[in-house]
C-alpha cells in the first residue's frame, strides 16, 4: 500500500510543479526567428520588465511549418501566448482558422497600414527584402545589372542566375505574391519562362546567397539579410533592390501575434509592445541578421536601409495568403 502511494505520487508531483509555476511572472513565446537574434531580445524584454520569457524556437529543419502545426495541436489547450513568426502567410492562416486573439498595440500605429492587420490580429515588423545578389568580381560593368525580377526570363541570363525552391519560406511567399498580383494564368507563364531560361534552383536562399558568393553564378535572388551576412564574411558580392515600372521590391515583414486563449495574456501583451517598439526594430537592424525597420520613426544601418528608403510593392497580404495553395501546387508540379 506505501508503495502503492509513493508512486501515485510520483505521477502527480509534475502536474503540481507545473500548476505553480503557473502562477510565475513569465510569458510563453514561440518564435520562428533564427534563436542567435531572438534570444537577446528575450533577455532586453526581461530585463526591462522583470518577466521571464520561456522561448521555444523553430528547427532548422522544419521552420516556420513546426511551430504552426504545433500551435494547431494545441488548440484547445494553448501553452503558448506569443507567436513571433519570421514571415506573413502563415500567421494570416492561424487568423482565419480563428487561433489568434484581437490586440492592437500602441506601438502598432507607428507601422504602414500594409503591415498591420485592419482587425487587430497580427502586426508586421522587422523586413527582409527580396533583391538581387550579385558577384563583383563577375560583373564589373554595373549598368547591366537588372532592376527586374522579370530578367529571370531574359535569354542575356540565361543559365547564370539561382534561386531558392519557391516552396518554403520567403520564395514561397514571393511565389503566392506573384500570383496575387499577376494572376495566375500569367504567374504560371512567368514561372515557366523562368525554368525555360535554365533559372539554377537550389534548395534555399542561403544557398543562392553561396553559390554567388563563390562565383559559381553571378546573379541570384534571395534576401537581404543572406546578403548583409555574405558581406560581413568578406565576399565580393553586392545587392540590388528591383525597381521597375513592372514591380517594386517585396518586403516580407515578421509578425507577432496574440494567441487565442493564451495563459498569460497580459504579460504576452507587454512582450508584444516591446517587439513592436523602435527599440527592438533598430536593435534587429544592427546585427547580422539586419532586418528591414518598417517603424516610420526607426533609423536603420548605412548597408540596410529603412523601408521608407526602398521601393517597395505595397501588398495586400490577405490576398498573397489566399494565393499560396494554388502557387504551392504549381511549382510543386513544375519544378
Amino acid at each position: 500500500m506505501k508503495l502503492k502511494s509513493f508512486l501515485l505520487f510520483l505521477v502527480f508531483l509534475p502536474l503540481v510543479g507545473c500548476k505553480d509555476g503557473a502562477k510565475g511572472n513569465y510569458v510563453t513565446a514561440y518564435t520562428a526567428h533564427d534563436q542567435i537574434y531572438s534570444e537577446p531580445v528575450f533577455q532586453l524584454f526581461t530585463e526591462k520588465t522583470g518577466i521571464e520569457v520561456r522561448a521555444v524556437y523553430d528547427t532548422e529543419a522544419v521552420k516556420t511549418a513546426g511551430l504552426v502545426a504545433r500551435l494547431m495541436a494545441e488548440e484547445k489547450s494553448p501553452q503558448c501566448d506569443v507567436f513571433w513568426n519570421n514571415e506573413i502567410i502563415r500567421t494570416i492562416a492561424l487568423k482565419k482558422k480563428g487561433m489568434l486573439q484581437r490586440y492592437q498595440s500602441p506601438e502598432a500605429a507607428m507601422y504602414p497600414s500594409e503591415y498591420r492587420d485592419s482587425d487587430g490580429f497580427w502586426t508586421g515588423f522587422g523586413g527582409r527584402a527580396r533583391v538581387f545578389i550579385y558577384n563583383k568580381n563577375l560583373i564589373k560593368d554595373t549598368s547591366e545589372l537588372p532592376n527586374s525580377i522579370f530578367a529571370l526570363k531574359d535569354p542575356a541570363w540565361k543559365g547564370k542566375t539561382a534561386i531558392g525552391k519557391p516552396l518554403f519560406g520567403t520564395t514561397a511567399t514571393h511565389a503566392a505574391f506573384l500570383f496575387a498580383k499577376m494572376g495566375s494564368s500569367n504567374a504560371k507563364q512567368f514561372l515557366l519562362d523562368m525554368k525555360k531560361n535554365e533559372v539554377i534552383v537550389t534548395a534555399g536562399n542561403a544557398m543562392v546567397r553561396d553559390m554567388v558568393a563563390h562565383g559559381r553564378v553571378p546573379l541570384g535572388l534571395t534576401d537581404t539579410d543572406d546578403v548583409n551576412g555574405a558581406i560581413e564574411d568578406g565576399f565580393p558580392v553586392d545587392m540590388i533592390y528591383p525597381d521597375s515600372d513592372a514591380d517594386k521590391t517585396l518586403v516580407i515583414p515578421n509578425t507577432v501575434s496574440l494567441i487565442k486563449g493564451a495563459p498569460h495574456p497580459e504579460n504576452g501583451k507587454r512582450l508584444i509592445d516591446f517587439l513592436l517598439s523602435r527599440e527592438t526594430e533598430e536593435f534587429l537592424n544592427r546585427n547580422r541578421a539586419a532586418q528591414i525597420p518598417l517603424r516610420t520613426d526607426a533609423t536603420s544601418n548605412a548597408r540596410i536601409p529603412a523601408l521608407k528608403d526602398i521601393p517597395y510593392e505595397h501588398v495586400d497580404w490577405e490576398k498573397v495568403a489566399d494565393a499560396l495553395d494554388e502557387s504551392t501546387e504549381f511549382i510543386q508540379k513544375e519544378f
